[in-house]
């Protein structure tokens, strides 16, 4: 439709705004409503992404620190659980703590920190890592049975069957399988472990077949 005059173009308008007016106001705020809760959510998100960050240092500070301390590296965390549970930070805090408090002599912490680690990776890969290194500590901690059962529980990407399989030249070895510890040792070198040159000094150790 044309309009022959302004007047008629201002009537026209007077009428479609009357029509349509409110649809057209109810339309703009809801799409500003969006616009501001989405940035009501990343600014949230951020704010909890730099939190955690900052408490994942803490850890990191408390882990590191000359003379750690088991109480306040558990606490930590903790915290990092309770806060942060949304977010990669309790899992790779655990693997944090875990370290530590192996080396400040409290294994069964450690062993707890990992499974605990491995329940909260937030991908299989980081999963795997702290299941490797609790089969680390439970075969150096001669719990054979229970690092066995780890390997076959969590061996199951290529990325990582050359430490896998390193594990399982160490349980191997320390069971006194020999000819078993040589082939797991020489399967993890043939699958691309990055301890390649420590394991073949492994190789070179083992007792000569009887």
């Amino acid at each position: 439709m044309t309009y022959e005059t302004d007047e008629e173009r201002v009537e026209a308008l007077k009428k479609w705004w009357k029509e349509n007016g409110v649809s057209v106001i109810a339309g703009a705020a809801l799409g500003l409503g969006a616009i501001y809760g989405w940035r009501l959510w990343i600014g949230h998100q951020e704010s909890v992404a730099a939190q955690a960050s900052t408490a994942f240092e803490q850890l990191m500070a408390n882990a590191s620190a000359r003379s750690p301390q088991p109480d306040a590296i558990g606490k930590q965390l903790q915290l990092i659980e309770d806060e942060f549970g949304s977010t990669p930070y309790p899992s790779l805090g655990a693997l944090v703590a875990a370290k530590a408090l192996y080396d400040a002599g409290k294994p069964d912490e450690a062993v707890a920190a990992l499974r605990q680690a491995i329940t909260d990776a937030p991908d299989p890969a980081l999963a795997r890592i702290a299941a490797l290194r609790l089969a680390r500590v439970q075969a150096a901690q001669g719990e054979l049975d229970a690092a066995e059962q780890t390997v076959k529980a969590h061996d199951t990407s290529a990325a990582f069957a050359g430490e896998f399989a390193a594990v399982r030249g160490d349980i191997a070895a320390q069971r006194g399988d020999t000819e078993g510890a040589r082939r797991a040792y020489e399967e993890a070198i043939e699958k691309g472990s990055a301890l390649s040159q420590l394991l073949r000094l492994k190789i070179d150790n083992l007792p000569a077949a009887g």
